[in-house]
């Protein structure tokens, strides 16, 4: 368990910047990640394997409810697992295209070029694969975990935030249902699997649809 160690607190000491700082650092950090996008071309360049524990550690430092901290994040970079997730993948996407998803989900989804095929999960170096824990299991015991999916969704934030902070490129894959990884991975039974991402550099031709975020006035609002 990972409850307050001893029931103790210490002091807490924040960066303790000038407001100058703050605003420098707060729109350096925008204009990074306003620069991050989803690729579907990766590049089979090697990335290094401290980088990617670093990549997690980060997003494994998100807050959680009661500090449960209820994710795993396995890695992925063996040919022989990631083909197996690829065929396993692209039979769940295929069902989805033809069939279980709406009219209008398929029309949404046309300007992106996307379809059942997916070569981007054995061509990137790295997968990794987001479980969120339902519960824990203590010497084979069910203990409750809250928030679970708000806390892994932070924390999958932060996740994408430190692959793109370091240079690399990924995307948000959910081949729905993910019931699959658990079992080709062999997942323990309290983990379900939340998000697949492949990690990696980008393909050198690699392209992405030309596309507008929403502008400030839509998406903030102030009550003064």
């Amino acid at each position: 368990m990972f409850m307050i160690k001893n029931n103790s607190f210490k002091k807490y000491h924040g960066l303790e910047l000038s407001e100058k700082e703050m605003e420098d650092k707060a729109l350096g950090f925008y204009e990074l990640m306003d620069q991050r996008r989803s690729l579907r071309e990766f590049s089979d360049k090697e990335v290094p394997k401290e980088v990617i524990e670093n990549i997690i550690m980060t997003a494994s430092s998100a807050p959680s409810g009661a500090h449960k901290q209820p994710w795993s994040f396995c890695v992925v970079s063996s040919p022989e697992l990631k083909s197996k997730i690829r065929v396993a993948a692209e039979k769940e996407e295929f069902e989805n295209y033809h069939g279980r998803m709406s009219e209008e989900w398929i029309d949404d989804l046309k300007p992106f070029k996307t379809n059942e095929h997916k070569p981007f999960l054995e061509k990137a170096p790295w997968l990794i694969i987001v479980f969120k824990k339902a519960y824990d299991l203590d010497d084979g015991q069910k203990k409750k975990n809250y928030y679970v999916n708000e806390s892994v969704g932070i924390a999958a934030g932060f996740l994408l935030a430190a692959i793109h902070n370091a240079g690399l490129v990924s995307l948000t894959h959910t081949p729905s249902p993910m019931n699959f990884l658990q079992k080709v991975l062999n997942r323990p039974e309290n983990e379900r699997a939340f998000l697949l991402i492949p990690v990696g550099y980008p393909a050198s031709d690699a392209e992405v649809p030309v596309l507008e975020r929403k502008v400030k006035e839509d998406v903030l609002f102030y009550y003064d």
